[in-house]
This record gives structure tokens, C-alpha cells and sequence, in this order.
């Protein structure tokens, strides 16, 4: 079989100006670096052809979550044993500089010379361009990708999504979507954070995690409307969508599914969270002392 030749800095370019990237969009961007085969340049060329095709007057952001800011025992109620103390005290406290786990892409924006990031110790942001600033400025702790979060902004500029390599079980915005339904899946987020000058640990509601249950689905019917430009680029098949057409579309649907008698009912819990203790409405976050685990 011939061997594909890597691609380069103007095939990504074109690649997404063919997929219908604009001067000046505000584009919410999740990658596979993997995905799309040989890279000349790697991450470093899919962040630069990304930024030169929305501009100087366009914005580029993706998620830089940091999942290691995280209680590594959220079963563990009450005073802890020595051990479970021991784990949660190794782990670090948020920083703009902690390094994201979302690949290598994000991690590349994160470090480019003129990238903002957001505040939220596990869901944070990095964001590079004109909006950068006004994109990063509001992150609520509680419902951390809701509407008091870059994500609502990028909707807000009326932002875009670009999907590249991956599936919607990592869009984001359908976490968006879904916490704007009233009969949305809970958990507790736990993470560190320094409080009136301590270590403290803070627990946050959210949505909870889909673990590939609801969002294939919803993403895919999303796409048979006809909305979505997509097209392969190497290996990876990407996408292209509006991030409000996507919200109002899937918030309308986690409506229908998740209600009292839908297809799908509570919440599953996820590695970076506590389990929910109730099931009442969003509420703010809660604080406890670190040394009282």
C-alpha cells in the first residue's frame, strides 16, 4: 500500500477553509492529534493553520481539563484514615500553568505565547485571539461548562464548533445543553482550592457524566438534519456546526429522553467527581477544610 504523506501547514488550511472555517470566527475546537495520521510539525502545525484560519479577528478555544485536580477517594466520607489523607494531600492545587489531559492539541494552545485560560480547577478553557479575554473572564465553580462558563460566551459571540478526530461523546457543548434541561443527570464535583488563605476542599454540582450513553445519539441526530459540514482530513473525519443550533436542538432532546418515563433516567458517576448526594436543583459550591479531608 503507498504510504500517505504527512500532511502540512496549507493542507490544514485549506482542510478548514474547505469545511467552511471563517476570518474571524470564535471556534470551540476538540482534537485527536492521532487521528488524523502523519502531522508535519505536529500539534505545533494543527494550532497554527487553526489560528490562521480564523485570523486576527477571530478567537480560538478548547477545553484544557485537568482531571488529576481531583479528590482521588470521593467514596471516602467523614474524617479520613491516614492513607486516603495522604492521597488527597498530594494532589495539586490548580494553576493556570497545570497541564491539561485533554491531548496534545489543547496542551499546544495552553503553552502559544498570548493564551488566557479559565479559572475552573477541572474544567477550565484556553482561549487565543481578540475574544480571548471576554471568553475566559466568567466560569462559575458550580455547573462549570453552564451557562456562567466560556462555553455560554463562546454561544453568546455566536462561536462555532469544530469537532476533529473525535466523536460528540466529547463535545462539550452537549454537557452544555443538557444542563439546561430541568431533568438533567447530577454529581458533585470535589476538588482543592485555596480558600480565605487555606487549603480546602470544595464540592461543586454539575452535570454528570454521559459515559457514551445519550450523546452518540443526540449528536446524530443533530447531524441527519443537515446543519453539520464535515469532511475527512488524513484520517480524522471532522465537523463543523453551530454551537447554539446544537444547544437548542439537544437541549430540546436530553428534555424529551431524560424526563421522569424517558429513555434514560439519573445520572452515572465519573472518575473526576463524587457521586451525587441528592437530587435537589443547580446549586453553589460547599467547603470543607483540607484537614478534615
Amino acid at each position: 500500500m503507498p504510504t500517505r504523506e504527512a500532511l502540512g501547514r496549507d493542507d490544514l488550511l485549506g482542510a478548514w477553509r474547505r469545511l467552511g472555517v471563517r476570518d474571524g470566527d470564535v471556534l470551540m475546537v476538540h482534537a485527536s492529534l492521532s487521528a488524523f495520521g502523519a502531522v508535519d510539525g505536529g500539534a505545533s502545525v494543527v494550532v497554527d493553520s487553526l489560528c490562521a484560519a480564523v485570523g486576527a479577528a477571530g478567537t480560538l478555544v478548547m477545553p484544557a481539563f485537568t482531571p488529576q485536580v481531583a479528590d482521588p477517594d470521593p467514596s471516602v466520607a467523614g474524617p479520613p484514615p491516614s492513607d486516603v489523607q495522604a492521597r488527597r494531600d498530594a494532589v495539586p492545587l490548580f494553576t493556570p500553568d497545570t497541564p491539561s489531559q485533554m491531548g496534545a492539541v489543547p496542551e499546544e494552545l495552553r503553552r502559544t505565547a498570548g493564551t488566557l485560560r479559565s479559572s475552573h480547577p477541572q474544567v477550565s478553557v484556553v482561549a487565543h485571539g481578540r475574544a480571548a479575554g471576554q471568553v475566559v473572564a466568567r466560569q462559575s465553580l458550580a455547573y462549570g461548562v453552564g451557562e456562567v462558563s466560556p462555553f455560554g460566551t463562546v454561544r453568546e459571540l455566536g462561536g462555532r464548533v469544530l469537532l476533529l478526530g473525535v466523536g460528540h461523546d466529547r463535545n462539550t457543548f452537549l454537557h452544555h445543553a443538557e444542563g439546561r434541561s430541568p431533568h438533567h443527570r447530577r454529581k458533585l464535583r470535589r476538588f482543592p482550592a485555596v480558600v480565605a488563605g487555606e487549603r480546602a476542599w470544595v464540592e461543586s454540582a454539575d452535570v454528570a457524566d454521559d459515559l457514551g450513553t445519550l450523546f452518540p445519539l443526540v449528536g446524530a441526530e443533530f447531524e441527519a438534519r443537515g446543519t453539520t459540514s464535515s469532511g475527512t482530513v488524513g484520517q480524522a473525519l471532522c465537523r463543523l456546526f453551530d454551537a447554539d443550533d446544537l444547544v437548542r436542538f439537544a437541549t430540546r432532546r436530553f428534555d424529551e429522553l431524560l424526563r421522569p418515563g424517558g429513555a434514560e433516567e439519573g445520572g452515572r458517576g465519573d472518575p473526576w467527581s463524587s457521586p451525587a448526594r441528592t437530587a435537589g436543583e443547580p446549586g453553589g459550591a460547599a467547603v470543607s477544610p483540607a484537614a478534615r479531608g
